[in-house]
């Protein structure tokens, strides 16, 4: 068994409340669990406007498939408009 945790970090530029920075979170973490099926998780920078970590954790019996998946996913929040990835990092475990 293969555990995926991929943690991605945002900048959200035009970002100037909490409020607007939600609206972003919750959007990107319900296109994230829709497409792919996997959890996703805001577990950083919670009081920053600009700034969010967000982890996505995925479970599955072959690693080949877990990277693919998480690639994916990295792809997807690179072209993501309204923020820009700041960094990101993934884990196999």
């Amino acid at each position: 068994m293969i555990i995926g945790v991929l943690t991605l970090d945002f900048f959200l530029a035009y970002s100037h409340s909490l409020k607007e920075k939600r609206r972003f979170i919750n959007s990107f973490i319900g296109r994230i669990q829709h497409r792919f099926n996997v959890s996703v998780s805001e577990v950083d920078f919670q009081d920053s406007w600009q700034r969010a970590r967000i982890a996505v954790a995925l479970v599955n019996s072959e690693g080949s498939m877990v990277r693919q998946v998480m690639d994916k996913i990295l792809a997807e929040a690179n072209d993501y408009p309204e923020a820009v990835l700041s960094g990101h990092k993934l884990d196999l475990y």
